[in-house]
């Protein structure tokens, strides 16, 4: 393929799985990506920082949606359910990425670096859950203890989502999640 084409940052990302997974993570370059792709360094870096980032470029667009869905529940909610319902929402967001989402993980599990990436990602967006919690009147140690919950119950739906076939789509295995959470806590 050529520069021309179209999609290069999506190129780039399935290329970047794919040589993740054949070479691993610390083997594979930015040129290597590149070049998968059909592009030039210049341009893999017109559309990520660096080589990491690759796997990542979606974060900013789900804490979007998940802080736009927390500003937009019904007044009266209580908390858990506001993030509850926003991360449903921003697991209907990746659904139709669940290969793309099994591979993506995989590469992360492999590599230590990319391990710390994706918790700084997630922490990043509990800390936006937290502020968009607070923007709606929640106290603080509420909004952050439900963003930390909320934060929790996307991990282990995802984990479940990605890891077993049987599973259901990913916003039922969010709100299966979240059961789970209301039933520990209410024993």
């Amino acid at each position: 393929m050529g520069r021309w084409e179209p999609d290069a940052a999506g190129r780039l990302a399935q290329a970047a799985l794919a040589l993740y997974a054949e070479r691993g993570y610390e083997q594979t370059t930015v040129l290597d990506i590149a070049e998968r792709a059909g592009v030039t360094e210049r341009t893999f870096f017109r559309h990520f920082a660096d080589k990491r980032e690759v796997l990542f470029d979606r974060s900013n667009a789900l804490q979007e949606a998940v802080v736009a869905a927390i500003a937009a529940a019904p007044d009266g909610l209580p908390p858990l359910e506001i993030v509850g319902e926003a991360m449903e929402r921003a697991g209907a967001f990746l659904d139709d990425r669940r290969e793309y989402a099994q591979k993506r993980a995989a590469a992360i599990a492999a590599n230590p670096s990319l391990q710390e990436r994706e918790l700084l990602k997630m922490a990043t967006l509990g800390s936006a859950v937290a502020a968009a919690l607070r923007a709606r009147g929640v106290p603080s140690p509420s909004a952050a203890i439900a963003a930390e919950a909320g934060i929790a119950i996307f991990r282990l739906g995802f984990e479940r989502w990605v890891s077993d076939a049987a599973a259901p789509d990913l916003p039922a295995c969010i709100r299966d999640a979240l059961a789970s959470l209301r039933a520990l806590t209410a024993g």
